[in-house]
């Protein structure tokens, strides 16, 4: 278990900046490690907006704390600045990847993608309460008011997936293949796998690493 308690150059609470905000989330929060987690989860489901254009394949824009610095990410270094929140307080954490089927996405992203797959979809999985449960804070709660979707809850309890349905009973995402669980992150595996399944965005040395958008700004129009 000590591999998913330990700071990396991706779960680096050891950073002053993240040291400094986790030390704020949980000001007036109780010493109960689910409640110390639940607060950690809403603050970065809401405080770190979610989007997937800022991708790069900079090692550095994986960690949590560039997550933070950046106020803007998606779901993997989202994940990571949970896990490594909760590191911190002792709790362990592991990334999760998976492949997930998106239903409700704006035009412009698919376009992009040329694809309604997401490759490397990440959560987080942290250890409460003798069992491993995993959360999700990738979609901020402004973003799924746009989208009409529930914002995602967490309960420390019970596992926090994504959810299957618009408020409007439409299919919202599925996923399609498990890629495991990792106690750090797995950059070269995480790149090869989107440079697999979005070639079209590595042609030239700007590729993915010069796209621009946000998918707000994408669903506000």
């Amino acid at each position: 278990m000590d591999q998913y308690l330990q700071p990396t150059a991706f779960f680096d609470y050891e950073n002053p900046e993240l040291k400094n905000w986790i030390a704020e989330q949980l000001q007036g929060v109780s010493d109960d490690p689910v409640e110390q987690v639940k607060a950690l989860y809403l603050a970065v489901r809401d405080q770190v907006s979610y989007n997937p254009y800022v991708f790069r394949t900079d090692p550095n824009t994986f960690s949590a704390s560039h997550a933070l610095s950046s106020g803007e990410s998606y779901c993997i270094p989202k994940a990571v600045l949970l896990g490594a929140a909760a590191r911190s307080l002792g709790i362990p954490s592991r990334l999760g990847l998976a492949d997930v089927r998106n239903h409700l996405s704006s035009p412009k992203l698919i376009e992009w993608l040329q694809s309604d797959i997401f490759r490397m979809h990440g959560f987080i999985e942290l250890y409460l309460n003798g069992r491993w449960v995993k959360a999700t804070p990738a979609f901020n709660r402004q973003l799924c008011e746009l989208m009409k979707v529930a914002p995602l809850e967490f309960d420390g309890i019970n596992d926090s997936v994504f959810q299957e349905y618009t408020d409007a009973g439409q299919a919202h995402m599925e996923y399609v293949n498990d890629h495991g669980v990792f106690d750090d992150v797995p950059h070269a595996f995480i790149v090869t796998g989107i440079e697999n399944a979005y070639p079209h965005l590595f042609g030239d040395e700007r590729a993915a690493n010069a796209s621009h958008g946000s998918l707000q700004a994408d669903i506000e129009q």
